[in-house]
């Protein structure tokens, strides 16, 4: 099988007048408030999109840019400001050796253009490549058990034997051992933090599993300036990037309040397949209901996953199809 080529962003000291534009409108604050990342990566895709936030208006007709408007036209005399804390968070990003992609560019991941919550940009360290879109997230706990733990990665290593990539959040608990076992299994893995790409990782203890996971072709991706330390919201956010990156998430332990049953919740609103253990819907009266509702999918074997995925080839066609609707103005 002949590998698919590494796919690159820019360093942060190439990028174009519009990526700075971009970069300077997600860094406008007033009232500390900021315009609706979401809304200015689906805004600013589409032909003049980025000269006409710029004036201070939106295409977009939604409940979004009706409340964003007023903070946008509020922030924008701020415009220079923006502008340095952008060259501020560049420099931080092109010290630690970090690359950048956005919305403007056909490396941005395939699968997560799909997605109508998608991040403006991300940072990431390693590599992005054309086969990321055939794609699974396993996650779960921070708090598992042993059998979740086995559980975990026993999933990840018949998917990455299936030439599935792996996606998680980088936490402790069943993260780390999806993430150890694809890289065990000689795989490729991709960890989604929540936090920027230049601050320190979090948790401290996965310092050498991040350094691992970019020394084995694999990657960091952040959708956070990269100076962001570790905060309450970023972990829920962070599940957007993990559910939108992939073709589906396995669920392997998750109790009510975890943060993987939200991103159990988004995968649904996403469209994206989500998998539940059979262990899990026997245990969590949420897996359950997920399963009778026929948003997810109860999984008692590998196939019940495998069957079910695309090719990248199809996951790549249907991100530059979308791109290109976007440019269309569509």
């Amino acid at each position: 099988m002949t590998e698919p080529a590494p796919t690159q962003g820019h360093l942060p000291s190439e990028l174009t007048g519009a990526h700075r534009d971009l970069l300077a409108l997600c860094a406008l604050r007033a009232d500390d408030a900021s315009v609706d990342w979401s809304l200015l990566a689906r805004t600013c895709q589409t032909p003049g999109g980025i000269e006409t936030v710029l004036s201070g208006q939106f295409s977009e007709l939604s409940a979004a840019s009706r409340k964003s408007l007023p903070v946008l036209l509020a922030a924008l005399p701020g415009l220079a400001e923006a502008r340095n804390r952008v060259d501020a968070e560049l420099e931080a990003a092109e010290n630690c050796g970090a690359r950048l992609v956005t919305v403007l560019d056909p490396a941005y991941p395939a699968n997560l253009r799909l997605v109508h919550n998608l991040p403006p940009f991300l940072f990431y360290l390693g590599e992005l490549s054309e086969r990321d879109g055939r794609s699974v997230a396993v996650v779960g706990t921070r708090g598992a058990s042993d059998n979740g733990l086995r559980r975990a990665a026993r999933m990840t290593r018949g998917l990455v034997e299936a030439d599935v990539v792996v996606y998680s959040g980088l936490a402790k608990g069943i993260d780390t051992a999806a993430h150890a076992a694809a890289l065990s299994a000689g795989g490729r893995t991709v960890a989604v933090m929540g936090t920027g790409i230049a601050a320190k990782i979090y948790p401290a203890q996965n310092k050498d599993l991040a350094a691992a996971i970019v020394h084995q072709g694999g990657a960091l991706l952040s959708q956070f300036w990269p100076t962001l330390p570790p905060a309450t919201y970023t972990f829920p956010r962070r599940n957007v990037v993990t559910s939108g990156c992939t073709m589906g998430s396995v669920v392997i332990e998750a109790s009510s309040t975890s943060g993987a049953k939200m991103q159990a919740r988004l995968a649904a609103e996403h469209g994206k397949l989500v998998f539940l253990l059979r262990s899990l819907a026997d245990q969590e009266p949420w897996a359950k209901k997920m399963l009778a509702d026929g948003r997810a999918i109860e999984v008692a074997e590998l196939e019940d996953v495998l069957g079910r995925l695309g090719s990248a080839a199809q996951a790549q066609q249907a991100g530059q199809q979308r791109l290109q609707l976007a440019l269309a103005g569509l």
